[in-house]
């Protein structure tokens, strides 16, 4: 008997000292609790939080207060991550890991609000409004006439009247694309709405491509070959250094990464759809980028171009000039397609860049956001915006100073010239679950142990969009949201995996 007794003592002592170092279950969560987790935060996400599908980016813990970058109501969804489109994504990941039919059906939902959004000009605006009264003052293409959805966008085609502006900054339609893009294929192209949505934004976005395979940041007509005559960069013989308030949102951009993001959702249609004519469509892209390098003695790019290929101004804080901070992000654009293409002329104008920018450096290691034209000084702004080459005043609100990636480019450069990497799938529905763990066991309980009775993770935050309560409350935010669903779909999936 005392033997009996010692041995189990001892047990529960080596058991004790064995989780803590984390090598077994810390708590045991089953798969059926898992699983009811899942579906709870889900149910509540979709039932209780989303606007018809759709969502936003956080909410005031208690549903009465709501907002993407702007503030929203119960009828708006939001498109800009991390909104809708980021929210199916997780859904759909979800669904490809633990094979869960409601998450499927989730981000179909996602999927029909998008559609219910696109806009005659073809892809999206920020946010999605689906107040049936509300939606008349927007040229949504399911609710326009069969003549208004052609593509055969003028000034006349669609009324004034409604709002028709496709926005292409902050990753907006792309990232709607890519997840539409991606369920479609998961549906295997059966869901018209769905399917029609993709078909129509991918024919669009090659017509809004200028004939020097640049896109603006915004759109709602089509351009003209003879209005945009190809050219190459070139400085201007002046330019204003006071802002001159003029629309800049028909330049030919790199601001926000948009080429950037334009071109991987291209090669990402190339390879879904199996159809070389998406990845014409980035190459042009490509090709856009080699004539809008500088030449010396800045041979790098600006932020945005205007018709004649010279740097202009955009926002009464973006002056013409040269920029250290997207030209960082071109030269990663140039490998991508060299990766994706191996053709060496994408290369070709990364050794002048690298050079150059190394050269512009300033003392502290960092770039410059704003080189000045030709004279190279580092541009700044004081808080009332005035431009000036003083750094001590600067607004808080914008990168005026940026980290320097240089040495990572550098190596990634000479890397390509060496051998060229080869570009593996984009995105496939091939998903392996993990092996089950003690440390995500552990996670996914914490999980399921932060989860409120509704299904809802709480975290402490403010609502900061215009007219919101600004003071810090409990919120539900979508970021938060997607990455526990990530997480509680990969413990669920390791079950299910370990049952077979």
């Amino acid at each position: 008997m005392f033997r009996k007794l010692a041995t189990t003592f001892f047990l529960a002592i080596l058991l004790g000292l064995t989780a803590a170092r984390g090598d077994v279950f810390a708590a045991e969560l089953t798969a059926s609790d898992g699983q009811a987790a899942m579906k709870k935060a889900v149910s509540f996400f979709r039932d209780k939080v989303s606007a018809s599908g759709g969502y936003l980016w956080q909410y005031a813990g208690d549903l009465s207060e709501r907002e993407g970058e702007e503030q929203a109501s119960v009828t708006q969804a939001w498109t800009q991550p991390p909104g809708t489109p980021f929210v199916g994504e997780a859904l759909l990941e979800a669904w490809l890991v633990s094979q869960e039919d409601y998450l499927l059906d989730a981000a179909r939902d996602a999927g029909h609000a998008l559609a219910m959004g696109q806009l005659v000009s073809g892809g999206w605006d920020y946010r999605i409004e689906f107040d049936s009264k509300k939606r008349s003052g927007w040229a949504y293409r399911v609710d326009q006439d069969a003549a208004s959805q052609t593509l055969n966008l003028s000034k006349a085609s669609v009324s004034r009247k409604f709002k028709n502006v496709t926005t292409l900054d902050d990753d907006t339609t792309q990232s709607v694309l890519r997840f539409l893009m991606k369920l479609d294929i998961v549906l295997q192209r059966k869901d018209k709405q769905v399917h029609r949505a993709v078909e129509y934004t991918l024919a669009a976005l090659q017509k809004a491509q200028y004939p020097n395979g640049a896109w603006p940041q915004r759109y709602s007509e089509f351009p003209s070959s003879e209005d945009f005559p190809v050219k190459r960069a070139s400085y201007p013989e002046s330019w204003p250094r006071e802002y001159p308030k003029a629309d800049y949102r028909s330049y030919y951009t790199f601001n926000d990464d948009t080429l950037a993001d334009l071109i991987d959702t291209m090669f990402l249609a190339e390879q879904l759809y199996d159809d070389a004519l998406y990845g014409a469509v980035a190459r042009k892209a490509g090709d856009f980028i080699l004539l809008a390098q500088m030449p010396e003695p800045q041979p790098a790019w600006a932020q945005q171009y205007n018709v004649a290929m010279q740097p202009v101004w955009a926002r009464r804080f973006e002056p013409a000039s040269v920029t250290g901070g997207e030209s960082q992000g071109v030269i990663r654009i140039l490998l991508t397609l060299h990766r994706h293409t191996h053709d060496d002329k994408y290369l070709a104008p990364i050794e002048k860049a690298l050079d150059y920018l190394e050269r512009s450096l300033l003392p502290n290691g960092q770039l410059a956001r704003f080189y000045e034209l030709k004279t190279n000084r580092p541009l700044y702004f004081t808080k009332d915006y005035v431009l000036t080459y003083d750094d001590s005043d600067l607004p808080t609100h914008y990168g005026f100073k940026v980290s320097s990636n240089l040495a990572r480019l550098r190596a990634d450069y000479e890397t390509s010239l060496k051998a060229p990497p080869t570009a593996g799938p984009v995105w496939t529905t091939l998903r392996s679950a993990p092996k089950p763990s003690a440390s995500l066991n552990n996670e996914a309980k914490q999980l399921v142990d932060a989860m409120d009775a509704r299904g809802a993770w709480l975290e402490s935050g403010q609502l900061r969009a215009k007219g919101n309560d600004p003071r810090e409350q409990k919120l539900i935010t979508t970021k938060t949201f997607a990455r526990n669903l990530r997480t509680l779909s990969r413990f669920v999936g390791s079950m299910r995996r370990q049952a077979k």
